[in-house]
């Protein structure tokens, strides 16, 4: 952080989360148990969680391919825990102020990529050539 500079706020955090999500083809955001979920396709593959159930995390929950979660939270549990109801999906759960963008937008991508359809991926690929 900035010398002077104000910490992030929740605020701040979920603008970095929808911009990152909103490059995406096809995302959509509603809420979902009181929190800004993104879908795909009508698909959830992001949910923004403010200190959900007073937890002290400003985060985002993201679905990770099989054995990530583990690898993740094994070696950085700074950054990556196991989040309430879809952890035991394999699920990530990430602390929003200690990541990077490009390092958040990598997981985000990912988690975009287990959930949305082919077509939206697909399109995905002709935007970024």
């Amino acid at each position: 952080m900035a010398k002077g500079r104000e910490p992030f706020t929740s605020e701040d955090h979920l603008r970095r989360v929808r911009q990152i999500c909103f490059a995406l083809p096809g995302t959509t955001e509603k809420l979902s148990h009181g929190e800004p979920t993104f879908f795909a396709a009508k698909k959830v593959f992001a949910m923004f969680a403010n200190n959900h159930h007073h937890d002290g995390h400003i985060a985002v929950w993201l679905p990770a391919p099989p054995g990530v979660q583990a690898l993740l939270v094994d070696t950085a549990p700074q950054t990556f825990f196991r989040p309430p109801y879809v952890g035991v999906n394999g699920w990530i759960g990430i602390e929003l102020a200690t990541i990077s963008n490009e390092d958040l937008a990598a997981h985000i991508l990912t988690a975009w990529k287990l959930i949305a359809p082919r077509k939206l991926q697909a399109q995905n690929a002709e935007e970024r050539t």
